[in-house]
């Protein structure tokens, strides 16, 4: 919004905002959330920003381009400087989706990679709680042309003395009546300055180094989208397993009964039946080892009783739910079951 406002103040307001095809879906219902028209940038053939395809969609009328580096495929988008004078050139900005800040810590800042705006994502990368709707909670960064438009009332300092300024004539003014969820705002900053410099690089370091083990441990059972090293996250595809009649969906069903969360299925959407694994570095190799073996046996078994996969899972009270059903009629009160000789 503080793009729009500063569009606005230049006197000639943008309306579209550009946003890669392997942008998870919160990026375009943000821009849309806040007034825009969002409009896609496709992928090459190697997973990254189509820089043909931004030159042609952008122009005079784009207020910005969303970004998520590394992508939501697991890899760093190679041309990010060539990227961002395409988009200042066009009198547009360059915002980031720091979704996967994990692999970025301490080895490379946005402002140098020519970002404007930054939020930052406090779960998965500074430890605080994610799912199930929240807490979500997490600060924007911005670079110095675009301050006069944040939001007020700011937070300042005098000497000793915080104080809230309300006198920013170009702000857009308030956007909500508190500052977040105050408890994981501080769990998050206790995370940070607890580990440091140095132990916020050796993060991503360790996030990178997982990633890419579980990349070289499960290539030969799947399909790799994008074959080549990548960043805290690699993703496969059960392209193989569907000769058998398989898909993501049944082998993280499966998961299940090896006593694993399943990791994040058919996501991105690029990626046909896709199979996300992000190994944060808080997992040892033992751990990994464990997944790997059990995604392997999975492997093993949908060529070889592939019904025992479509079943799963097997360990569970409950099997498979109708979960179309349970999205569109979802019980969210707990009714209790009538009493014994109580006429129904």
């Amino acid at each position: 919004m503080a793009a729009l406002q500063a569009s606005t103040a230049r006197g000639a307001p943008r309306r579209r905002v550009l946003i890669p095809d392997s942008a998870h879906g919160t990026n375009p219902a943000s821009a849309a959330l806040a007034g825009y028209e969002v409009q896609t940038v496709h992928s090459n053939s190697e997973g990254l920003v189509d820089v043909g395809d931004l030159s042609k969609l952008i122009d005079e009328q784009c207020a910005a381009l969303m970004l998520t580096n590394p992508n939501t495929l697991g890899l760093f988008e190679k041309e990010i400087v060539k990227i961002a004078k395409i988009v200042h050139d066009a009198g547009a900005l360059l915002y980031m989706d720091g979704a996967n800040l994990n692999a970025l810590l301490g080895l490379v800042r946005p402002g140098d990679m020519g970002f404007d705006v930054v939020h930052f994502n406090l779960h998965k990368t500074f430890s605080t709680p994610h799912g199930g709707g929240g807490p979500g909670a997490g600060p924007i960064g911005v670079k110095a042309p675009l301050v006069p438009y944040l939001p007020t009332p700011t937070v300042e300092r005098n000497g000793d003395r915080y104080y809230l300024d309300a006198n920013h004539p170009q702000s857009i003014g308030r956007l909500h009546s508190f500052y977040g969820n105050f408890g994981i705002l501080v769990r998050a900053y206790t995370y940070l300055r607890r580990l440091g410099p140095a132990g916020l690089s050796e993060i991503s370091r360790h996030a990178i180094v997982n990633a890419n083990y579980v990349r070289a441990k499960l290539a030969g059972a799947y399909h790799i989208a994008y074959d080549r090293a990548c960043m805290h996250e690699c993703i496969f595809s059960a392209k193989r397993q569907r000769a058998k009649g398989v898909h993501a969906w049944d082998i993280a069903k499966r998961l299940i009964d090896y006593g694993f969360y399943p990791p994040t299925i058919n996501f991105p959407l690029v990626v046909e039946d896709a199979i996300m694994i992000e190994p944060p570095e808080s997992e040892s190799r033992q751990t990994l080892d464990a997944f790997c073996d059990a995604m392997l046996a999975i492997a093993r078994e949908c060529e070889e009783q592939p019904e025992l996969v479509l079943g799963a899972p097997h360990t569970t009270p409950r099997s498979r739910l109708d979960e179309v059903l349970a999205a569109r009629k979802p019980h969210v009160r707990w009714v209790p079951p009538p009493s014994r000789g109580t006429a129904t």
